[in-house]
């Protein structure tokens, strides 16, 4: 519904002292105002052909009026299982990581989604960062993050979280995963 939760409470309340007519002409302009499309209810569901292929059944972001929410995004590259900066042994165990390489594929990622989508990364408002090892990494993830977000009037708002897993994207589970919301 397109009201205010204020007005919907004050129709609420109106409405037990109206009588049936009236009723059911306001049910009938409730009606019209929860389904009746504006410009700004634009949906859609975007699908990148440049940045890595999501691991499961969504798509890359989903715009939503002037909005686009991005999925979680890995660090693997187009058509690839690796993971750019990390050593398997033999058996396909991770020796050691990069994550500074994560980072940076997964900003180049999102970059794609974002362009794909008609926005850019100075539009950016919001970023959520999952980290599998905060305390090993964090100072990395701080250096390379504000190479790329520098103090400004567009820089966004930012969560950083440290988190136990997060999904095998290819060959290796991944250390680094980014979400973000930006203006279209």
């Amino acid at each position: 519904c397109h009201q205010s939760a204020a007005k919907r409470r004050d129709w609420w309340c109106s409405r037990s002292q109206q009588t049936p007519a009236t009723n059911t002409a306001h049910r009938n302009i409730e009606t019209k105002l929860m389904t009746t499309p504006t410009p700004s209810s634009t949906h859609s569901s975007i699908n990148s052909i440049r940045a890595a292929e999501p691991v499961g059944a969504y798509a890359h972001a989903r715009r939503v009026g002037n909005l686009l929410f991005l999925a979680g995004v890995g660090p693997r590259v187009r058509g690839s299982k690796a993971i750019p900066g990390t050593v398997l042994d033999a058996d396909g165990r991770v020796i050691s990581y990069d994550i500074e390489a994560e980072i940076r594929s997964c900003f180049e990622n999102v970059r794609l989604v974002l362009e794909e989508a008609g926005s850019s990364w100075d539009k950016i408002v919001d970023v959520t960062s999952y980290l599998t090892d905060l305390p090993r990494d964090f100072a990395i993830y701080n250096r390379t993050y504000a190479e790329f977000f520098p103090p400004g009037p567009t820089q966004p708002a930012r969560t950083t979280l440290g988190i136990t897993h997060l999904p095998q994207a290819g060959h290796s589970p991944i250390h680094f995963e980014v979400k973000v919301v930006a203006v279209v």
